[in-house]
């Protein structure tokens, strides 16, 4: 049986992604913080799969309890996906230290705590998936902290897979647009080009199996954003302002 250990598990792509895998006969490590929830997540398989999600308890912001964990599984997964994550928005560019240190604990050295547990354990069959954003590639406003931990992820994922081409069988970067979840739920503004958690399990779970170095969705948007990074900063910045002002 194929393996997978899933973190932000107990909701949103996360939680998707679970039960999908665990729907195709996967092995499920569905890891959160929420106990309830990831409780639940096991009585939605399909009577199939039942059996097939084992949650795990913790919270990735805690080196030391990550650890103690992700140490108990006997043997490492085969496909680990780092995908817990959080969003903090700033306003009028006010800046506030405390915040930007949350989102950088959950979406940057969360991912690092994971590795730090298990990376003595990388095999040849090891598939490193880094659940990154869009929001990455240009720089959007109120989006400092969130975009900045994301940036952050990716110029990671991409080093990492430079120094580990030769233990590991593939690292992926994964660049979703909007998608509709509990997270994004609670944004104030339009979300252009939104997607379902099914639609983004299935070009993610397409991507992994094809091994591809980048998986970006909705192509509409993210080659938008793309092509504007592509420009002279002083030109993303118009472009950005003028489209935020559009969409608001």
């Amino acid at each position: 049986m194929k393996t997978v250990l899933i973190t932000g598990a107990s909701s949103g792509i996360g939680q998707q992604l679970a039960l999908d895998y665990a729907n195709q006969g996967w092995q499920v490590y569905a890891c959160g913080q929420n106990q309830q929830r990831l409780q639940q997540l096991v009585m939605e398989v399909a009577p199939t799969a039942v059996g097939n999600i084992t949650p795990l308890i913790f919270d990735v912001t805690d080196a030391n309890q990550t650890q103690q964990v992700l140490l108990q599984l006997d043997v490492l997964p085969e496909l680990i996906i780092l995908n817990a994550g959080t969003c903090e928005y700033i306003d009028d560019g006010v800046i506030d230290s405390g915040l930007f240190k949350r989102v950088f604990e959950v979406n940057f050295f969360g991912i690092l705590h994971c590795l730090e547990a298990i990376q003595d354990r990388f095999t040849a069959a090891t598939h490193l998936v880094f659940i990154s954003s869009s929001a990455a590639y240009t720089a959007l406003p109120r989006a400092e902290a969130y975009g900045a931990s994301k940036a952050a992820l990716s110029y990671f994922s991409n080093g990492l897979a430079i120094d580990l081409k030769q233990k590991v069988k593939a690292v992926t970067l994964v660049n979703p647009g909007f998608v509709a979840t509990p997270l994004t739920n609670k944004n104030d503004f339009p979300m252009p080009m939104i997607v379902s958690c099914e639609y983004a399990s299935d070009k993610i779970r397409h991507g992994i199996r094809n091994q591809q170095a980048e998986i970006h969705f909705p192509k509409k948007f993210t080659l938008l954003l793309k092509a504007i990074a592509l420009l002279p900063i002083a030109a993303q910045r118009v472009i950005i302002q003028q489209m935020t002002r559009k969409a608001s």
